[in-house]
Order: structure tokens, then sequence, then C-alpha cells
């Protein structure tokens, strides 16, 4: 017997499958449509290399990468071609990519799977283009900025699809009735968009349909009770959305429901008991809602559920019962729920949790040691209680601690020297407490820390560690301590926002602290800082907050001050600033010319926490600001609304520069308590943003400018304690200015604001008649003529009509008395 060589069998068996292979071809069309598609992108980068084997010179496209081709045994043509049925383009690393440019593989209609993930793709899809590919089972769009409405043309022709991914982009209006009609489909998600109105009943009709994500949209109204008709659903998210009235009754139907989340909605009611029917359930998330009622215990029966999120409610826990849990939790959230007393006990039993969020409640007493040593915990959230005594060290050797989030409590004592030891902390809030002594060197040992947060507590010392100038720290907050010493400068170098405000640092600013280059935000009011503003830190140039209110500042405002561009709130109030405001200064505040339209709303961390279907906000603590003659905290949200320029309280000397004008963002405007000189400049009126405008306690003089009625937004005016005088404008908002305080002590103000009437409001005298300017000798004369005539005619008129009667008297009465010679007749 003949034995066969192994080599040359192996070589002939991969020759005949070869042979086909090398004999399939995709029809020509469908080669010219990808290279289209691959031109178009090169046409905005020529760098783009990603889809290099796609080239003129190569004849087959079956060939080329991110490609898949059906055998000719499966395409319908008889002919031994090949036609393209899988592209996989995700992560194609191109520039911006206008949505037209995805044309041409709309004509290759006997594609199947189509993926275009993850890329830049902008503008709308073209419905008739995406109708073409009635063969699509499987369409993946999600990860990229796709705008406009669903196109409901385009996936009512997708009768075949089963997969479809739209989540992550900016799809807005309803979500179309034709995307019902699929009645193949098993997987949807199309989550984080702009869709919203109700969801409708005919989202009952996808019968086939497993996995269900609507998650992150602005959805409304209830949960409709179709979707009871889904029994196939494995995986249920309506989180994020603004979903409100009941959760359906009768929910716990949906016996194939192994995930269910419906948090951050404004469901109301009560946890329904037919949740205890949901025997696969492993992951139930009701957190941020508004249900009602107690917490039913049965939750905790569920042998499988490893995580229970239902903080953030008004749910109730019963202090009073105590439970054995069945179910092995790894993340549990009962936040905002009523516990009382010390941390339960229970929960030790709870050995593999990695996530715990018991804030906002009333716990009290320590931190307890077996939670401490749990080794699985990453997440740890007691915020908002009365805890108290110190932190054990044991939390601090876990080498999974990524979040801890202690704010808000009772807690006392030194930190833990080994607080370093921890060394995965990502975010670590210890703000609000009783915390005493220096801060421990270890804690420079942190690589990976991003927010620290040991704001408002007792901690003292002269002596900050030395953190290592790569370290990722993004956001940290020293401020209302008893820090003393030098101002520390010893921070990684990327570090962004740095608040050292109501400490007890002195002495002048140092001048290294030019290498902290990438500070946004700097808060260093209510120490003792004394010396001129150093130009070194005004080589900051991404500065956008600088806060040096209350200080011992000392000489005049440098022109280089100028340099910082990008400022929005500059205060540097109650110092010793002597000298102008720099005119060159003010010009190159451009960042306070005009809001850019491309900012974000606030300064806020997202972090995605497991468990939850959507991100959790760690907001940076308020900017207290001289806000409308008090003190108020600006809110890191929407921080990046405001503008605002505080001189006041220092002993500036100046005229107001009319470029102040030029400042068109800005909300408020503070120059009280200086010594300010000269007329207020009309340019003040170009301030269209200005809120609040405090020209106080100076010298100015002159008229309060007409222009000041083109402020619309103004609320609060004070002009008081000057030399103004004139006639205070009338029109816009100037007509609600009518404190009179705010205009109090100038020596010559008037209008209806004050109810003082200006001498052109008075009505006028009256007209004198023409004989009225005739010398007053010619009255004289009237006078001494008109009296003696006018008596003789009364005489005359009188003996005429027998009034008078002359007699002669009698002799007795001669004698006795002086009578004339006539007497009244009487008459009886």
């Amino acid at each position: 017997m003949v034995m066969a060589n192994p080599s040359l069998l192996t070589e002939s068996i991969f020759i005949i499958f070869l042979l086909p292979c090398l004999s399939w071809s995709c029809p020509e069309y469908q080669k010219q449509a990808l290279l289209q598609f691959k031109s178009s992108i090169l046409a905005i980068d020529s760098s783009f290399q990603t889809l290099d084997s796609w080239n003129s010179s190569s004849s087959n496209c079956c060939l080329w990468g991110k490609v898949t081709c059906s055998s000719p045994s499966n395409s319908n043509s008889t002919s031994t071609s090949s036609v393209v049925i899988e592209l996989h383009l995700s992560y194609l690393y191109a520039p911006l990519m206008p949505s037209n440019f995805l044309a041409p593989l709309f004509f290759i209609r006997s594609l199947r799977v189509l993926d275009l993930s993850w890329n830049y793709i902008n503008g709308q899809i073209p419905a008739l283009g995406l109708g073409n590919l009635s063969n699509l089972v499987h369409l993946d769009l999600s990860e990229n900025s796709i705008s406009g409405q669903i196109p409901a043309l385009g996936f009512g022709n997708l009768s075949n699809l089963v997969h479809l991914d739209l989540s992550l982009n900016l799809f807005n209006g309803s979500i179309p009735l034709q995307l019902f009609q699929l009645k193949y489909l098993q997987y949807l998600d199309l989550s984080s968009n702009r869709l919203s109105r109700e969801l409708p009943e005919e989202i009952g009709n996808l019968t086939k349909l497993q996995q269900l994500s609507l998650s992150s949209n602005k959805f409304s109204n209830g949960i409709p009770s179709s979707i009871l008709h889904l029994r196939e659903l494995e995986e249920l998210d309506l989180s994020d959305n603004a979903l409100s009235m009941e959760i359906p009754s009768d929910i716990g139907n949906l016996s194939n429901l192994s995930s269910l989340s419906l948090g951050k909605n404004k469901l109301t009611g009560g946890v329904p008991a037919s949740m205890q029917k949901l025997n696969k359930l492993n992951s139930l998330e009701l957190e941020g809602n508004m249900l009602t009622g107690e917490i039913p215990f049965w939750l905790f029966d569920f042998k499988d559920l490893p995580s229970l999120q239902l903080g953030g409610n008004n749910l109730t826990w019963n202090n009073n019962m105590k439970i054995v849990p069945k179910c092995r939790l790894v993340g549990l959230s009962l936040r905002s729920c009523g516990l009382q007393g010390d941390i339960p006990e229970w929960i030790s039993t709870q050995t593999n949790l990695s996530f715990l969020d018991l804030s906002m409640n009333q716990l009290h007493g320590p931190f307890p040691q077996w939670l401490a040593e749990f080794h699985f915990l990453s997440y740890l959230f007691l915020s908002h209680n009365k805890l108290s005594g110190s932190l054990p060290t044991a939390l601090f050797r876990s080498p999974e601690l990524f979040i801890l989030a202690l704010s808000h409590n009772n807690f006392s004592g030194e930190l833990p020297k080994n607080i370093g030891d921890a060394k995965s902390l990502f975010i670590l809030m210890l703000d609000e407490n009783n915390f005493s002594g220096p801060i421990p060197q270890s804690i420079s040992q942190f690589s990976s820390l991003r927010l620290l947060d040991l704001s408002r507590n007792r901690l003292s010392g002269n002596i900050f560690p030395v953190f290592d100038l790569q370290m990722n720290l993004w956001y940290a907050d020293f401020s209302s301590n008893q820090f003393s010493g030098e101002v520390p400068t010893t921070f990684p170098t990327d570090i962004e926002i740095l608040a050292l405000g109501g400490n007890k640092f002195s002495g002048a600013l140092p001048s290294n602290m030019t290498k902290l280059r990438n500070l946004e935000r700097l808060e260093l009011q209510d120490n003792n800082i004394s010396g001129e503003l150093p130009n070194s830190l005004l080589q900051i140039s991404h500065l956008r907050v600088l806060n040096l209110r209350n200080n011992s500042l000392q000489g005049s405002i440098p022109k280089t001050l100028s340099n910082l561009q990008n400022l929005q709130i500059l205060d540097l109030s109650s110092n010793n600033l002597i000298g102008e405001i720099p005119i060159e200064f003010v010009n190159n505040l451009t960042g306070m010319i005009e809001a850019p339209p491309n900012r974000t709303s606030g300064v806020v961390f997202r972090v995605s926490l497991p468990f939850q279907h959507f991100p959790t906000e760690f907001s940076v603590n308020e900017l207290i600001v001289n806000w409308k003659k008090s003190k108020q905290g600006l809110s890191s949200h929407n921080i990046d609304m405001y503008f605002l320029f505080d001189l006041s309280n220092n002993q500036l000397s100046s005229e107001i520069p009319a470029s102040l004008g030029s400042l068109k963002a800005l909300k408020m405007l503070n120059l009280s308590f200086n010594k300010l000189f000269g007329k207020i400049p009309a340019s003040l009126g170009d301030l269209q943003n200005v809120e609040g405008l405090d020209l106080s306690y100076n010298k100015l003089s002159g008229p309060i400018p007409t222009t000041f009625t083109k402020l619309q937004q103004l609320t609060t005016l004070d002009v008081s304690n000057n030399k103004l005088t004139g006639q205070i404008p009338a029109g816009g908002q100037m007509n609600t200015m009518v404190n009179p305080n705010f205009y109090a002590n100038n020596s010559g103000l008037c209008g209806f604001q004050i109810r003082v009437p200006c001498p052109e409001d008075l009505p006028p005298a009256p007209k004198l008649q023409e004989h009225d300017n005739e010398e007053p000798w010619i009255l004289l004369e009237a006078v001494g003529i008109g009296y003696p005539v006018g008596f003789l005619l009364t005489i005359k008129i009188i003996f005429l009509t027998g009034y008078f009667n002359p007699s002669p008297p009698s002799n007795s009465c001669r004698r006795r008395c002086h009578h004339p010679h006539w007497l009244i007749k009487q008459r009886i």
C-alpha cells in the first residue's frame, strides 16, 4: 500500500478550497460605490489611511478589509461572483463626515450588516437611500452626531431588521410608527438622543423584542400598558427621561426580565407587588423618581439580585424591621430613604459590595470597622448624615477604593496617615466635617485622583504636601480651614481649579505660580495676602476666575493683567489698591466682551457609575461673590453664565475708563467705595447684559447718562454718595430704579425716582397783562383818584335814599357828646 504524502495532501486541500475563493469577485458597481465612499473622505482628509486596502488596482473588493462577501452558492446570481453582504466600518478615525458621504453605500442593496458606529457622521440620514437596503438585518449607527428625525420612510422598508442601534446621536422628535412594524426586531437601542413626546402604544407590536433601551431622552407621560405585550423582553431601560405616573402594576408579567432600569424619571406610586414574580431579575434600578411608600422587604428575597438601586425617591425604610437578605448584593443604593441610627448591621453580611450609597439619611454613630474592611468596596457614599468619630485606617488599605464621599458629617480627628495607600482613589470628598491637624504627606501619593475636597474643616499647618507634577488632579478645594504660611504652589501642573480661600495665608503671592499653567479658577479670597499683584500670576493665560477679595494687596493694578484674556470673573475688592483703572487692561479683557457660544453650561464632573444607566454628577463648590449688595454663591452648574468685574473697597483714584462699556458680557460691575472722579461714561449704557451696577461712594460728578435707559437687564443701580447732578434718566429699566437710598447724598439729582421734581418739570407761572408792565406810579395815581371818587358817590346814594336825615342836635347832647351834626334815622 502506497502512503500519501501528508504535505501534498494538505496543499491539495488548500488549493481545492482556495480556487473558488480566488474566482469570487464582487460586482463592479459595488466596488465603485465603495471607492466613491473612500474618495469622499479623502477629499476632506488626504492623510486618511484606515481603508488603504480599498484601491482600484485590486479587482476583487471581497478581499478588502472591513468587507465581507457572500459565497456564490448563497448569492442570488447564477455566476461565480459574490456580493457584499457586510460592512464593518466602525472606528474609521476619519474627520467630521457629512451624512451624504453614505449615499454610495445605499446602492449596495445586498447588504445584510452595516456597522458605522463610533465615527463622526453628522447631518440627517437620507430616507430614500436608507430604504434601498431592504435586506438589512443588522444596522448600527451609534456614537455619531446624526441629527434630525428618525426617517420614517427609510426604516419602514427595513422589514428584515433584527438589530437596530441608533444610540448616542442627536435624533429629535418622536419615534416614527413605522419602526414598530419591524416584526423581527429583537434589539432596539435609541438611548442618548433628544427624542421626545410620549411612548406610543404601538411599541407593544414588537413582540420578538429582547432588549429595549430608550434611556437618556425626553420621553414624557406614562409607560404605555402595551409594553406588557413584550413577553420576550430580557432588558428594559427607560431611565433618564421625564416619564410620569405609576409603574404598570402588572410589570411582573414580563417574566423573562433580568434587568429593569426606570431611574431618573418622575414616576409616582409604590413599588408594584407583581415584581415579586420576576424570578430572573438581577438588576433593579428605580433611583431618582418620586416613588412613595415603604420599601418592600421582599426585594431582598431575590437570590440572584446583585444590584438594587432605590435611592433618591420618597420611599421610607422601616427602621424597626430586621431583615436577613437572601441576595448577595454587589450594588446597593438607599440614598434619602429615611434610614436612622447606626449603619444597618445587616449590610455587614454583604461582603461582595462594590457600590454602596447611604447618603442623605439620618445615620449617626461611628464609621463601622466591618465596612472599612470590605475588600471589594469601590464606591462609597455616606455624605449628608450625622456620622462621627475618626476614620479607620483600614478604609484606605483597600486597593479597589475608587470614590469616597463622606461630606457633610461630623467626622473629627486627624486624617489617617495612610490615606495615600488607596492608590486607586479617583474622587475624595471629605468637606464639611470637623477634621483637624495637618494634611498627611501621603496624600500626594495618589496617582489617579481627579477631585479632592477638604474644605470647611479645621485643618491647619503651614506645610502642604508636594504633589507629583504629572498627577491628574483636576480640582482641589482647601478653603475655609486654618492653613497658614505662604500660599502653596506644590500642585500638579495640570490642575484647573484651585480653591485656597478662607484661610490664614500671608505674605506676597508667589512668583512660581506660572507653573500652574492650566489653572482656570483660582480662589484666594479672605486671607492675609499682601504685596503687589505679581506679573507671574498674570501669565496664567487660561484663568477664567480670579478671586483675591478681602486681602491686603497694595500698589496699582498692573497693565499686564490684560494678559488674562479669558477672564470672566475678576474680584479684587476689599484690598488697598491705588492709582487708576488701566485702559489697556480693560481693552484686552476679551473674555468679558462677548460670552463664547461654545462654552459648557457649568463646571460639573460627570462619572459613569456601575449599576446606574446614567452618569452621576459631582459639582464643584459654589463660588461666593458680592452679588447685588449681598454675598451669594454661584452654582457650578451655571457659573459659565456669569461675568463679574469687582474693584470695590479700594483706593483707586481716576476717571472711569470709557472702554469699560465694551465689556458687553458683564452681568455685574462694582466700582463702589473708591475715589473715582469725573463724569460717568455714557458708554456704560452699552453694557447690555448688566444686572447690577454699583458706583456708590466715589467722587463722580455731572449727570447720570441718559444711555442708562438702554440697560434692559438692570435690576440694581447704586450711585449714592457722589456729586451727581441733573435729572435721573427715565425710560426702560430706569423707571423701576425707584429706591431713594441708591441716589442719596448727591448734590443735585432730581426725578420721579426720588420724588424730587426737576426745574423743567414745574408748572409755568401765569402770564402778566399789558398794563402789568406799566410803571408803579401810575398805579398809585389811580388809587389816589379812585378812592375819593368812590367814597363821594357812595354818600350821595345813601343820602338820596333817605338813610340820612339832617336835624339839629339837642343842647344836652351838645354838651355831653361830640356826635356829628347828623344822626342815623331809626326805622320802627
